[in-house]
């Protein structure tokens, strides 16, 4: 079989071709969102709202609706209820980041182990990437425009508010709401990666291509670029390797993430570790002797 062929072979197949879609359009917003995430520290906040949607899902499913729905309106509550403990307690913000999603994420399972159902719904825990629908692939398209958008509109505003939000409040900036807008984004970008790889996994798809970006660059604006470009193209070698292999496609899309950040953690030319452990003996090198 010839280079040709393995490219080609999967497209011949129409759910291919939409799980193909669903993982690069889901990889690049993801990605972009994940440079705000990773600059400010928000990583735990994206496990937990990418988790806290499960019993959305489930419900939606029960009643009968679609399931961005539900996952949007659980998105929204697990934001709420981890401000509520954090402001009205003296539980700090981590400790209710755990405690909210936990609960979330176990009534979700709960939920699924007690709803008959005639589809498997672990597939929204573990993915069904190649299961994605035409309707699936719309809905994706259009969360994803919406985030996009947002996300180019107000990013000189986001990208102060990440670095130094007392400045950003100074010159008149509402950070109370900017940062709501960011948890709203991503409560709609969980719901997106979750199409791809389910809820287990979408957590990777927020962080790893923003800290692979962090450590190739030290400019937010070639962030942008970098963290949805490295994405797409691990989606779709994770496809690719995913159909020749017979893997699941959603974990080998992390797993190729992953890979790809080791990579830059050690061979990164200013950051990687092995930069860093050449740079030191030089300038031990270089020190005068006394």
């Amino acid at each position: 079989m010839t280079l040709l062929d393995l490219l080609l072979d999967p497209l011949r197949y129409e759910f291919m071709v939409r799980a193909l879609a669903t993982a690069v359009v889901a990889a690049v917003v993801c990605a972009v969102l994940s440079c705000w995430l990773v600059l400010i520290g928000w990583s735990l906040m994206g496990d937990a709202v990418s988790h806290a949607v499960l019993p959305g899902v489930v419900l939606a499913y029960i009643l009968g609706a679609p399931f961005a729905i539900g996952a949007i309106v659980f998105g929204f509550l697990a934001v709420a209820l981890i401000g509520t403990v954090r402001s009205t307690s003296r539980i700090k913000e981590d400790a209710a980041i755990g405690i909210v999603f936990t609960t979330l994420f176990a009534l979700g399972l709960v939920l699924i182990s007690v709803t008959p159902s005639q589809t498997d719904l672990n597939h929204i825990v573990f993915g069904n990437l190649l299961g994605v629908s035409a309707g699936d692939l719309v809905q994706v398209l259009i969360i994803s425009a919406v985030v996009l958008a947002v996300l180019v509109v107000k990013r000189r505003d986001f990208t102060l508010y990440a670095f130094d939000p007392t400045h950003a409040f100074a010159i008149g900036l509402n950070t109370r709401l900017l940062g709501a807008g960011l948890l709203a984004l991503l409560a709609l970008t969980a719901v997106v990666a979750l199409q791809a790889v389910g809820v287990v996994l979408v957590v990777a798809m927020l962080i790893i291509p923003g800290a692979t970006a962090y450590l190739l660059t030290d400019r937010f604006g070639r962030m942008l670029v970098i963290a949805p470009v490295a994405s797409a193209l691990c989606a779709i070698a994770g496809i690719y390797l995913s159909y020749h292999l017979d893997t699941a496609p959603g974990g080998t899309i992390v797993v190729v993430q992953g890979a790809l950040f080791t990579l830059v953690y050690l061979f990164a030319p200013r950051e990687g570790v092995l930069a860093k452990r050449t740079a030191a003996r030089r300038h031990r090198g270089a020190a005068p002797v006394a």
